[in-house]
């Protein structure tokens, strides 16, 4: 189903959930975005809208209120779900869902609508479009920006702080899609300064994301799924790997009760051995100890965990 299609159900929606009386045809073209101005094209779109979102199972209701012209709605109780028992395990899945959808909405696609049937005289129940509200959220910063810019086609750059690397690079993307693996989010598209497809994590984006040209420029290759360029090109989940770190004698017992080996080095400093997965979420935690810690190898946590350093003392 395309953006625009999906936008355009999605208000359709809200509007009839939302309002407390009928809704006439016309007053539903006016209100959400999207359908064409010729009553035949209207009437045909709108019919396989309906009938789409009934194969759905979503109720759309046809009715009138006294003697005005047959109109739609949703009645909320017949769209709520009923009360619904969940073992704890389940209970635990639901809760993670809901972690994952919490901020950056679709609720923005469809506030037009509600917008336009209030300034019509329209009662509209705001609550009632909580249910279908879903929000995806993320700590990164680059979400809101990335994801606009995916919507809307447009190009964009941004400075990336690439492992191993000992300082930000300016880079230019023409994004195709921001995808979650593995609990960490990432955006895949054309890269334009090497003219290739490439994949960026978005934790490892510095500062703002700015706009690099007009929007509708950037096309996605027919045929390219976004996911399964993320996962061969990055978005793997990692595999283990051991790191040497020098522990000073007396500190740091967070990580001895983590360490596989550790065995005295000299008269101030123990060597211990690590297994990680991920080399930021690694590195970060080892920043934590400040001083008490020195990385020996593999080079790339020795690296990262400078960077790390370097950020906390700015």
């Amino acid at each position: 189903m395309s953006r625009r299609k999906t936008e355009r159900l999605l208000n359709l929606v809200v509007c009839l959930l939302a309002t407390r009386r009928y809704l006439t045809a016309e007053q539903i073209r006016q209100a959400v975005p999207g359908y064409p101005e010729g009553d035949e094209a209207f009437k045909r779109m709108f019919e396989r809208d309906k009938e789409e979102l009934r194969e759905l199972g979503i109720p759309i209701e046809m009715g009138s209120d006294g003697d005005e012209e047959p109109g739609y709605r949703i009645q909320r109780q017949a769209y709520e779900l009923p009360e619904i028992q969940v073992a704890r395990d389940e209970a635990a899945v639901l809760g993670l869902a809901a972690r994952v959808w919490q901020r950056a909405s679709l609720a923005e696609a469809a506030s037009g609508a509600l917008l336009k049937l209030r300034a019509a005289g329209v009662d509209t129940d705001e609550a009632a479009s909580l249910g279908i509200e879903p929000r995806v959220g993320t700590d990164d910063p680059a979400f809101p920006a990335l994801w606009r810019a995916v919507r809307d086609r447009r190009p964009v750059a941004f400075e990336y702080q690439g492992v191993g690397r000992s300082a930000p690079q300016r880079r230019h993307l023409e994004p195709w899609g921001v995808v979650n693996r593995h609990g960490r989010w990432y955006v895949a598209g054309h890269d334009r300064d090497r003219g290739e497809a490439r994949v960026f994590r978005l934790s490892r984006i510095r500062g703002d994301v700015t706009t690099d040209g007009p929007a509708g420029t950037v096309t996605v290759p027919e045929g390219v799924d976004v996911r399964e360029v993320v996962t061969s090109m990055g978005g793997t989940a990692p595999g283990r790997r051991t790191a040497t770190v020098r522990l000073r004698h007396g500190a740091a017992d967070g990580i001895r009760r983590w360490a596989a080996n550790i065995r005295r080095d000299d008269d101030e400093w123990d060597l211990a051995e690590l297994t990680f997965a991920e080399v930021d979420q690694f590195a970060d935690y080892l920043t934590g100890f400040a001083d008490d810690v020195v990385v020996i190898e593999p080079p790339d946590v020795r690296d990262a965990m400078i960077q790390h350093l370097k950020a906390v003392c700015q």
